[in-house]
């Protein structure tokens, strides 16, 4: 017999554990819906987040590398599913909902500016008179508004959960429109996995990027950077002498492991030594549950600041990426002013929420390569350096 949803309810009511959101216990969406028949609510929030064009759009986004100057570089999008992963196993391994989770991970940057952190900053200066540009709000912006596939609403009408994961992602938590009256200090347990799955990804995998590229040293990394150290010697010590690739792919294996297993027995003993018994109880925590242990946090501190001084602000990455910001901040200005070359939907959205936010969330939704294209169209040349 097919599994239906009440099966699957009924499967996730025997086999999480009690402080687990269960997708039957949802607080619902901003317009209802029928429940789905072959899936839990937070199963097909995952299959709107996966068919929605700012989910296509993630491929040709920046991570750290200017998109398209590596075959093998990270994209958005690669990140995305590496976090989502990630999410997946942490939230398997502490019996709670893996489908919340992993739709939490898959749309936590859907709202991202092209060229990275560097096109989010240009933004937020450019709108920093009109509210101004953070990637953790657009995206709730994307699955609230501004996807536009349903005859009957705006947006994807996510469930109350997966958008109140958004709303915490990397700030500090503000409930989303539509919360209960109810004190939430905290989101639910899979939301703080995702956020945390988001380090734990952009950490060790900018390590690999950076050591791809040659922007980064080995030799370097063993002396100043305990976590790659830790994980060398382990490898070292298991396999023995590897060819290159093969070395620093397993270096980075181990990272993520010890990332992943610290997580989980210290969130463990977090949740156990705070009695909780439910998933609203988790969200009246005073801080997360989901954490690092101290000598972690302060290693990957260390990782951290490596990570700032020799690969984000090195040249060969700061560099085309503030040229490409460069050229994000004029196409801005000049849709500013000249509003017939942006799209009807533009035009017509700035009816509601003003000229700035309709040309901000224009620019948001673009591509690396489509806003490059829109420049050469409008400009007919390339940024100067």
């Amino acid at each position: 017999m097919p599994i239906t949803r009440i099966k699957l309810e009924a499967r996730e009511r025997q086999v999480l554990a009690p402080y687990a959101q269960l997708s039957a216990e949802t607080r619902g969406r901003a317009h209802a819906e029928p429940p789905p028949e072959w899936r839990t609510g937070f199963q097909r929030d995952r299959d709107r987040v996966i068919h929605s064009r700012a989910f296509r759009r993630l491929e040709y986004k920046t991570q750290v590398f200017l998109n398209g100057t590596g075959d093998h570089l990270r994209t958005r999008l690669t990140h995305t599913i590496e976090v989502a992963a990630i999410s997946r196993n942490i939230a398997r391994a502490l019996q709670l909902n893996e489908d919340l989770a992993e739709t939490i991970a898959l749309a936590h940057d859907l709202g991202h500016s092209p060229f990275g952190h560097t096109g989010e900053t240009t933004l937020d200066r450019l709108m920093r008179k009109h509210g101004g540009f953070d990637h953790n709000r657009q995206s709730m912006r994307v699955v609230d508004q501004l996807e536009q596939k349903y005859p009957r609403f705006a947006g994807l009408n996510l469930s109350w959960e997966v958008r109140e994961g958004l709303a915490k992602h990397q700030t500090d938590f503000t409930a989303p429109p539509g919360s209960p009256p109810a004190p939430l200090r905290q989101p639910s347990l899979e939301a703080q996995i995702a956020n945390l799955a988001d380090e734990i990804t952009y950490y060790s995998h900018d390590l690999d990027d950076g050591l791809d590229c040659g922007l980064l040293d080995e030799k370097q990394l063993l002396r100043e950077v305990e976590v790659w150290s830790a994980a060398a010697r382990k490898v070292r010590r298991v396999f023995g002498a590897l060819p290159d690739e093969s070395r620093r792919y397993y270096t980075i294996r181990e990272i993520i492991d010890q990332q992943v297993t610290d997580v989980v027995t210290t969130t463990e003993a977090a949740i156990q030594a705070a009695g909780v018994d439910s998933a609203d109880a988790v969200r009246a925590c005073a801080k997360p549950l989901v954490r690092y242990s101290p000598k972690r946090r302060k290693a990957n501190l260390q990782l951290r600041t490596f990570l700032y001084r020799n690969l984000y602000y090195n040249p060969a990455v700061a560099g085309p990426n503030n040229r490409a910001a460069k050229m994000l901040g004029e196409v801005f200005n000049y849709l500013l002013t000249h509003p017939k070359e942006t799209p009807v939907a533009v035009r017509r959205r700035s009816r509601k929420e003003g000229w700035e936010r309709a040309v901000c969330d224009h620019i948001a939704g673009m591509t690396d390569r489509y806003c490059i294209h829109e420049h050469q169209r409008l400009f007919g040349l390339s940024v100067a350096p």
